[in-house]
């Protein structure tokens, strides 16, 4: 038999409501302690880190390595946003030096490296950061097809025209003291800049010289059949193995040694946290890796 209240409620149902009732709080208590634990434990093993754009000046031929690099060091490290700009090593060098804001040098040649270390206005290299840290190789190449009667470096002076990085782009200056040492051409090996594109002209035959920018044009020119041959990195090659055949990799006995220097650099507007963060991202392009991507794009990382 059901007991009734004075009120009129049934007291089973009323006891069975306040069973619900205290079920219910006891779970959503544990379950809030268990929301707050995990919160607590996370905490304990990551912590919230700044927003940083870092500013790197690469050299041309490191264009596509190092936005696949980049990519994959943001998804790790999402705070850390790439402000890339690519170009020649030399015109690199000028904007450094002109108060263009840098956090990473990336240099296709140990010359204008060399020459930020011994100072520039508004900025310096941070000490202790520079590596050198690949080497690469220059190729003399043709587009595919193109039927050149050029077979190798030594009698490039049998094709029409030839796309040419001029003076102060490293794999240009890397050609013309080839070009020296091959005795193809007069002038100072220690000074190749010096040597103008007229000069090897007149010593190759009037071989038609087309002076580009940089080395990436020198790859487009020769890729799209604009000239018939041209000297570009190996790296350069990657990507472009249905468009260009390799005719001779030149040894560094005529080039030497083609090596890219990366450094930190620091200005008046430079924040501890873009060094911290330049200085990380230089020791992540030493792991591993990073390692294994440069090596897919042919350069040879220095040991």
């Amino acid at each position: 038999m059901r007991l009734i209240s004075a009120t009129g409620i049934d007291k089973t149902k009323k006891e069975r409501k306040g069973l619900i009732n205290r079920r219910f709080a006891a779970y959503a208590g544990l379950a809030f302690g268990l929301i707050l634990t995990a919160g607590l434990f996370a905490g304990c093993g990551k912590k919230d880190t700044a927003d940083v754009d870092l500013s790197i000046f690469a050299a041309k031929s490191l264009n596509g390595v190092m936005d696949e690099i980049c990519a994959a060091y943001t998804r790790e490290h999402p705070n850390v946003n790439f402000r890339n700009n690519y170009d020649s090593s030399g015109t690199l060098m000028a904007q450094i030096k002109e108060g263009a804001k840098c956090n990473i040098f990336f240099s296709a040649g140990v010359a204008q490296m060399d020459e930020l270390l011994n100072g520039y206005d508004g900025g310096s290299v941070v000490d202790g950061t520079r590596v050198d840290l690949l080497n690469n190789q220059v190729c003399l190449v043709t587009y595919k097809n193109s039927g050149t009667a050029v077979t190798s470096f030594a009698d490039i002076s049998k094709a029409k025209n030839m796309a040419l990085a001029d003076g102060t782009v490293p794999v240009g200056q890397y050609t013309r003291v080839a070009l020296v040492n091959s005795k193809m051409v007069e002038g100072d090996a220690s000074k190749p800049q010096d040597i103008s594109d007229s000069d090897i002209s007149k010593a190759l035959g009037g071989l038609e010289i087309n002076s580009c920018a940089n080395v990436g044009a020198v790859a487009s020119a020769v890729a799209e059949g604009a000239n018939e041959i041209g000297t570009v990195y190996y790296s350069d090659t990657f990507g472009y193995e249905n468009r260009l055949d390799i005719i001779e990799k030149l040894p560094n006995s005529l080039t030497g040694d083609v090596i890219y220097p990366i450094a930190a650099l620091k200005g008046d507007s430079t924040t501890d946290d873009e060094l911290a963060a330049a200085k990380e991202f230089i020791a992540y392009l030493q792991t591993d890796e990073a390692i294994s991507v440069f090596e897919k794009y042919h350069f040879t990382v220095i040991e």
